[in-house]
């Protein structure tokens, strides 16, 4: 006689089943230091004093960004604990702070951190210890290495990259140009110094570099060296500064009755940069374009910048509605979160890598329609499509096709 199972039987089994597959999702779930079922921890390190406090709006919108991702439930039901650190712009502090995020918070990433020299200084630590330094608000050369250097991926277009497309609209526009050119001493300086002379020389033309003068970052104007630099006779002025030399050399140019064509370091053209300088005073310069603005009418009505605008009201009232520094760091805050989203519940740092080695083809609310960044496992170059923009007086005009490297 054939007896039936009994339900002992078929529970039994259904709730080894359930054991089964309850297992097999508990395995799927990998994590590294800084993460768990709950919470993502990550970091960077900004200027929020010193000679770079003008950037410290960039950490301060990653805070707003992720406290109205946690309000709508975090990422993949995860709470999202974001860390923006003082560094002062000081390679020590950005030292002590990132030893501090990585030894005692325990970040998973770091990601938009500041600064050629600061960032400069935790390279090799990074690397070593295996913590993602990603979307780095700084464009130096050294940061596509993928090879020895695995751990660390600029944000920015490099800056030989910007450098060359700028000496090709020189040579397109004056061909027989003398340059004069102020750059910061540091790696930030020479690393877009070095390709636009390499540029001039290479097209074998007459346009060359008749005046050159460094600052550093300690100075507390650059006035005498925009002097000597005017008296020089040159008709194009190549401006490598950051910050307030930035908006110094803007002034003082006008103030000094030279009229060159005046180029400026893309990360030098936010609002608030042009503002200090004054808006009437930068009319005319040129610089590479790859990002939208905000607080002008021609993006108005874009649905990246309304985005923009209605986390700024809420959460960043104080935070001027033109600021183009903040648009930015919006912009890389919603890329972290996205590189966060595609790691699923596999939350280690070689995954975390892995998605942000991955963002081929992803476009930023930040960016210009028809822009993407171009990172891929073994090239880190960030973007390599750009255009070429001059300031109005009050907003950019794009001019002609992008150069794509």
């Amino acid at each position: 006689m054939h007896r039936r199972p009994s339900l002992w039987i078929y529970g039994a089994a259904a709730g080894a089943a359930l054991l089964i597959a309850a297992n097999a999702v508990a395995a799927e779930k990998k994590y590294s230091p800084g993460a768990s079922d709950t919470e993502i921890k990550i970091g960077q390190t900004i200027p929020h004093s010193g000679p770079g406090s003008l950037y410290g709006v960039l950490g301060r919108v990653g805070e707003a960004y992720f406290q109205m991702l946690n309000e709508k439930g975090g990422i993949n039901g995860r709470k999202v604990k974001f860390i923006s650190a003082d560094d002062a712009y000081s390679a020590p502090k950005a030292v002590e702070q990132t030893r501090r995020l990585v030894e005692q918070e325990e970040v998973l990433a770091l990601y938009g951190s500041l600064g050629t020299a600061p960032q400069t200084a935790v390279h090799k630590y990074l690397n070593s210890k295996g913590v993602p330094q990603l979307l780095l608000n700084t464009g130096a050369s050294k940061w596509n290495d993928p090879k020895k250097f695995k751990w660390t991926m600029a944000g920015l277009p490099l800056y030989p990259t910007e450098a060359r497309i700028l000496a090709k609209y020189v040579l397109s526009v004056k061909p027989n140009a003398k340059v004069a050119i102020l750059y910061q001493n540091d790696d930030f300086g020479r690393d877009f110094l070095g390709p636009f002379k390499e540029e001039l020389a290479k097209a074998g033309g007459n346009a060359k570099v008749i005046a050159e003068a460094t600052y550093d970052l300690t100075d507390p104007t650059v006035d005498s060296q925009l002097i000597n630099l005017a008296k020089s006779g040159a008709d194009v002025f190549y401006n490598i500064t950051t910050g307030k030399a930035s908006s110094q050399s803007i002034r003082k140019v006008a103030e000094l009755g030279w009229k060159p064509l005046q180029l400026l370091s893309a990360g030098s053209t936010g609002r608030s940069i042009l503002h200090a300088g004054g808006l009437e005073n930068a009319k005319g310069i040129v610089a590479i374009r790859y990002a939208k603005e905000v607080g002008v009418p021609a993006f108005a009505n874009d649905p990246d910048v309304m985005a923009f605008e209605e986390l700024r009201k809420k959460y960043m009232p104080n935070v001027d509605p033109d600021n183009t520094i903040a648009f930015a760091g919006y912009g890389q805050a919603v890329t972290m979160a996205e590189i966060l989203r595609r790691c699923g519940d596999d939350l280690t740092r070689e995954n975390v890598l892995k998605q942000a080695a991955s963002l081929n083809g992803f476009h930023s609310p930040y960016m210009l329609d028809g822009i993407t960044y171009s990172f891929t496992p073994d090239n880190y170059t960030p973007m390599k499509t750009l255009y070429i923009s001059i300031f109005n007086g009050k907003d950019w005009d794009i001019v002609g096709k992008p150069y794509t490297e």
